[in-house]
């Protein structure tokens, strides 16, 4: 099929463009980065600081966003051990740790824009009057966790074991690195060319495999001991002849040296005004839009899940047979409890995009459609004759979005998955304190915050495309992701300081039944380790110390009430927003 020729390409402009926000109230979970994305959008700021903001302009009135710790967290450490991060991220150690870096604020942040967008949104389309937006850092750590708490609730085991193990690797010359593939057939080359014992690379497979899934890796000793007797040279020898991707860990010193002070998420509109804005019913923000979703894996069906979640119609586009992550266990009535988690209350067809004729049909519904999103390899959806400029021939008013993992930012980069971009940005740095080695989290930090990241791009090109009538191209990714969560600590380094918490940061406190959280920087009065549970924490609360017990079991969120069932049986977490 011939080409179509490009659209014209617009000046690119904000979808705040003309707003004005403001701070005030008392701090909130994620103060700096609400008014970074809003800046970015177009808004000005009109001064004030706390963690109420509140956007206005001529035409929109005013509507106000709030984050919050929620009912039970008082700061980022006691939000990550009350929602299970820490279990998930401790998993490939073996006990719950935190994070060191402000994971569940940097995704209350997100969902506070994504709910002011939302909010502007409906405002523009007539639907109802939305004055006020709010998110908790509790409700955003159980949505970032919510397919690790699925499995946990499904009516079967895991298919792989949790146990602790798992990646980076190291060389006999000291390079710490990474390793992808998708391939059984790979992986085994790239081991049987460092001369590692066939049993191992056949155990060491599945668990390599579901590590996505179960947050841990725990393959044979074997594996590590094949690595540490080989040089990196041959390393990167044995990964070009079977086709693995290698990716030695970076500091975030190097990151910031190359960072580019790219936004998280770029829009192009295009010349052709071919949107006229029509009213909206009287219900949640996108209801009347239709999402097409061609996602794989986590971060492009999280992005479509969101704007479910929003009031949008998600249909999602399936290959002939289905989604065969559908069949992923453990399951709930049949069907994979973590993909339920991502894809509940979307429609599917089945779409063979490797024929003409299904790939006309393809088109024909991005002409109906408002969002067309997809998270597929670099160049495949030119290849296909389904790009922006493809579609948008057809849908000259459709917002086109495309969740990458590298934007075409960063030249030679690797696969663009989650744990090759936290090795290749520093985030394997960032995530663990001064006494730990750098390693990246084996919870899919990037997928999730990515796909956020690309429910909060579409949302801006939605609005963007309401006050202009152009169509729009939204790119974003898991570097953007990457860069956003490190930005604090790449900070650390331009001003010549040490990028890495002290040691011992965010690391639960031993008691005589459990463990517990306290506040960053919180000083430790005596020693718990004797204590039940119940008494450590009445004591520190007595001296005046929020702390909280730490999630070590997801099982246990199961039973606090925050979680419901769907209709499959699968646990499902809270809506993150609360609108008024």
């Amino acid at each position: 099929m011939a080409t179509p020729a490009t659209p014209a390409i617009a000046r690119t402009s904000g979808p705040l463009d003309g707003l004005r926000f403001e701070g005030s109230g008392p701090p909130g979970a994620s103060d700096a980065l609400v008014a970074e994305h809003l800046r970015l959008l177009g808004a000005r700021p009109d001064g004030g600081s706390g963690g109420r903001f509140t956007v206005t302009g001529r035409d929109f009135g005013e509507i106000t966003a709030r984050t919050t710790w929620g009912e039970t967290a008082a700061d980022e450490a006691t939000a990550q051990a009350a929602t299970g991060i820490m279990a998930v991220h401790g998993r490939r150690d073996g006990a719950a740790r935190g994070l060191a870096v402000d994971y569940a604020a940097t995704a209350t942040g997100v969902l506070a824009v994504q709910g002011l967008l939302a909010g502007l949104l409906a405002r523009t389309r007539g639907a109802g009057r939305i004055t006020q937006v709010e998110v908790s850092a509790e409700r955003a750590g159980l949505l970032t966790v919510s397919q690790y708490l699925a499995a946990t609730g499904a009516e079967e085991g895991e298919a792989a074991e949790l146990a602790p193990g798992g990646p980076p690797f190291t060389s006999a010359d000291g390079t710490v690195f990474e390793l992808e593939t998708l391939d059984p057939g790979v992986w085994a080359g790239f081991w049987r060319a460092l001369d590692a014992p066939a049993e191992a690379i056949r155990r060491g497979w599945r668990p390599f495999q579901f590590r996505y899934a179960t947050a841990c890796a725990p393959f044979p000793q074997a594996l590590h001991e094949a690595v540490r007797v080989s040089t990196w040279a041959r390393i990167q020898h044995a990964a070009d002849v079977s086709g693995a991707d290698v990716c030695p860990l970076r500091s975030l010193a190097e990151r910031a040296a190359e960072y580019d002070g790219a936004a998280p998420w770029e829009l192009t509109p295009h010349d052709n005004a071919a949107y006229s804005p029509a009213r909206a019913p009287d219900s949640l923000p996108l209801a009347g839009f239709t999402v097409l979703e061609a996602g794989r894996r986590i971060q492009a069906p999280l992005a479509a899940h969101v704007l479910g979640l929003l009031g949008a119609e998600v249909i999602r586009i399936e290959p002939p047979g289905g989604d065969p992550l559908r069949g992923m266990p453990p399951a709930c009535s049949g069907i994979s409890a973590r993909w339920l988690a991502l894809n509940r209350g979307k429609k599917a067809v089945e779409v063979d995009i490797k024929s003409p004729l299904d790939r006309g049909q393809l088109r024909e519904m991005a002409a109906d459609a408002d969002v067309f999103l997809h998270n597929w390899a670099p160049g495949k959806a030119a290849q296909l004759g389904l790009d922006h400029e493809h579609l948008a021939a057809v849908n000259p008013a459709l917002v086109y979005a495309y969740t990458s993992g590298w934007a075409d930012r960063l030249p030679d980069a690797p696969m663009g998955t989650d744990f090759m971009v936290q090795a290749r940005t520093g985030v394997g740095e960032a995530v663990r304190p001064a006494d730990e080695p750098p390693a990246p989290s084996l919870m899919t930090l990037l997928d999730v915050l990515g796909g956020l990241l690309g429910a909060e791009a579409v949302l801006a090109g939605l609005l963007l495309r309401e006050r202009t009538g152009h169509g729009v191209r939204v790119d974003s990714s898991l570097l953007g992701a990457a860069d956003v969560l490190t930005a604090p600590a790449r900070a650390r380094v331009v001003q010549g300081l040490d990028p890495r918490q002290p040691a011992g940061f965010r690391r639960p406190l031993r008691t005589a039944d459990g463990w517990i959280a306290l506040p960053d920087h919180a000083a430790i009065p005596y020693d718990l380790s004797e204590l039940p549970t119940d008494q450590a924490l009445d004591r520190l609360r007595d001296r005046g110390l929020a702390a909280v017990p730490v999630v070590t079991g997801l099982a246990d969120l199961l039973s606090s009430g925050s979680i419901s069932r769907d209709p499959h049986g699968a646990p499902a977490v809270p809506t993150p927003w609360s609108f008024a």
